[in-house]
């Protein structure tokens, strides 16, 4: 920071900035921690001797709080990967199933984006397929704020829903699956090279809303990058123009996502997303009938309050994730 150019490169400096706030934030907890630790076994020496029961529970209580501040601590310093301090695109697709799968695709959505409420940070639909009857065939939202991809890239696989089916007139139990990949954006200091020669870009008409304009006209685009067969598409934007500005940006941030993931040789999320979408291949199950449990297969970590997880309420769920990369 002291380099007489730092501020020349503008998303340099802001991310130089993001990682010192963090490492000052982990040290000023850290010594704040010590402190008060020390402050309350002055404290407890003084409560025995005086028999002072009230003042002692008072401790207990202090001590607990402490220990869930180290927590939040301890969670932050897995979050030191190359790309975790990036915001995140959030790619989400219904299994077979017809309109039960689509609705359950509907429902992870808006997990998602009721977490990302939860935090304070900024979500946007870049596109959407919906479904015939209910729900939604595929769908990719963007969510940006601090070390958004390295809160989700565990989210990557597949989700199972065991329910009632408010679609069924017979009220049997259904099961549906869908499919979640976490990529991160890329920011412009990272480069990845695309070649034209590589690339098929379609343009078609949006199927969402958006007025006269984007029905009448071919706004939406689709690319797809043939060596690696990766498609990317957004239909967002009235310009296709800027949509096809965001599928690069979408496109790039695929290949650094594959890039990282083949270097760091972790690649159980990425042929996770891309198996069969059904039995033996989910990752999370959330079971509403004929108990109520949401279960993390690879962690193990259960909650017996599935409306609160799909309201947004997956922090445990995350942090026993991370905690899983030590």
């Amino acid at each position: 920071m002291l380099e007489a150019d730092f501020w020349q490169d503008k998303n340099r400096s802001q991310n130089i900035i993001k990682e010192k706030k963090l490492f000052e934030d982990l040290i000023n907890s850290y010594k704040n921690s010590v402190e008060q630790l020390s402050d309350l076994d002055d404290l407890h020496h003084l409560a025995v001797e005086e028999k002072n029961e009230a003042v002692q529970s008072e401790i207990i209580q202090n001590i607990k709080d402490l220990g869930k501040s180290a927590k939040k601590n301890e969670i932050k310093c897995f979050l030191s990967n190359e790309a975790d301090s990036l915001d995140c695109y959030i790619e989400i697709h219904a299994g077979a199933g017809g309109t039960e799968s689509q609705d359950w695709a509907d429902m992870l959505r808006r997990m998602y984006l009721k977490w990302s409420d939860n935090k304070n940070f900024k979500s946007s639909l870049i596109s959407e397929h919906k479904g015939e009857e209910a729900g939604i065939k595929s769908s990719t939202i963007k969510i940006e704020g601090d070390y958004v991809f390295g809160w989700l890239k565990k989210e990557s696989g597949i989700h199972r829903l065991v329910r009632i089916s408010p679609f069924d007139s017979g009220a049997r139990r259904h099961t549906s699956f869908a499919s979640i990949w976490v990529y991160p954006v890329v920011d412009e200091n990272i480069n990845i090279e695309i070649l034209d020669k590589d690339l098929r870009i379609d343009t078609y008409r949006s199927s969402g809303a958006g007025g006269q304009h984007v029905n009448t006209t071919d706004s939406a685009v689709r690319i797809t990058h043939i060596p690696s067969k990766i498609v990317v598409q957004c239909q967002n934007e009235r310009s296709q123009h800027k949509n096809k500005e965001t599928c690069m940006n979408m496109l790039k941030a695929r290949l650094y996502d594959y890039e990282i993931k083949k270097k760091e040789q972790e690649n159980q999320n990425t042929e996770a997303s891309k198996s069969e979408i059904g039995w033996g291949h989910q990752i999370r199950s959330y079971v509403l009938q004929p108990y109520r449990l949401v279960k993390d297969n690879r962690t193990n970590y259960e909650s017996t309050s599935p409306d609160k997880v799909l309201d947004g309420d997956i922090d445990e769920f995350l942090e026993q994730s991370l905690y899983q990369l030590k």
